[in-house]
């Protein structure tokens, strides 16, 4: 087999294919260095002049983004116009359980009192509130007949509030005075007044009737419970304390070989911030 044959090309070939060898060379060299040229082009100066365009587009974008606040009634917050308000699930929760009852907010106290938010979004929110005229003319003619509330001197004792006391209170029935009686009772005496916020079935306004009139002088000896000593069924009695609550603190206390702070307790599940406040009235570390 003759193999040289195969190798034997004419001066016009061997040209053709030298000149397609240097458009390759060539194509490659220009790919490199042009691109080498172009990314070495682009100065720092350049560079932070676009990473300011980019930035003040995003800080622009940011302000359109920014909900604008309209004026508003809080009688009327929906889950998502709290949301956007800055308003916490447990204090939107609170407000929509007042309305639930058909009960009014008239001021910006009120809106604090039931929903408890904070002394600065109030004061962010509420030159917002927009109330009917019929509410506006309400509050000055009651401002300009009582006073707001009554000092804690010449306050009654709540812990010595007769069922006659509390039914001649003004929203108050018969059944209302032996809910507050009943529990009065059962807790062996009203440590604070908050604790009128507990009361199955006792409606916000009856407690702001109560609270006008009534305040806690003479509080119950109460004996704390130790957390770190105590059983289960002792636990258990404590107001907001179920037995499955109280077998999981002493879960919690053996694992962790004592409580050191009922903050601590916050871990556990069932109990919340509300119900931990309660159960601090009843409870000690001895640490």
């Amino acid at each position: 087999m003759n193999l040289k044959s195969h190798f034997q090309l004419d001066n016009k070939k061997r040209s053709g294919i030298l000149l397609l060898i240097a458009i390759l060379i060539c194509s490659w060299w220009a790919y490199f260095s042009l691109g080498k040229i172009e990314q070495e082009s682009i100065s720092d100066s350049e560079v932070l002049l676009i990473q300011r365009q980019i930035d003040s587009l995003r800080n622009s974008k940011a302000a359109e983004e920014t909900i604008k606040i309209f004026p508003f009634n809080p009688n009327f917050i929906t889950d998502y116009k709290g949301y956007t308000l800055g308003l916490s699930p447990e204090e939107i929760d609170k407000l929509l359980a007042y309305r639930s009852q058909s009960l009014w907010i008239n001021s910006a106290s009120d809106f604090q009192t039931v929903t408890g938010v904070s002394d600065s979004l109030l004061a962010t929110i509420s030159p917002y509130f927009k109330f009917p005229d019929w509410v506006k003319n309400a509050q000055s003619k009651k401002s300009n007949t009582n006073s707001a509330y009554k000092s804690f001197a010449n306050k009654r004792d709540l812990n010595n509030a007769t069922f006659a006391d509390l039914s001649s209170l003004p929203n108050f029935t018969n059944e209302s005075a032996r809910l507050v009686l009943n529990y009065r009772k059962k807790i062996g005496g009203f440590l604070e007044d908050d604790q009128l916020y507990d009361i199955y079935n006792l409606k916000r306004v009856q407690v702001f009737e109560v609270k006008k009139e009534f305040t806690v002088k003479t509080k119950p000896n109460i004996d704390r419970l130790n957390v770190n000593e105590a059983n289960a069924s002792d636990l258990a009695t404590i107001p907001f304390v179920t037995f499955d609550i109280a077998r999981s603190i002493i879960d919690y206390r053996i694992l962790n070989e004592g409580i050191v702070n009922l903050d601590e307790l916050l871990k556990i599940e069932g109990i919340t911030a509300y119900k931990l406040d309660r159960i601090k009235l009843y409870l000690s570390t001895n640490q």
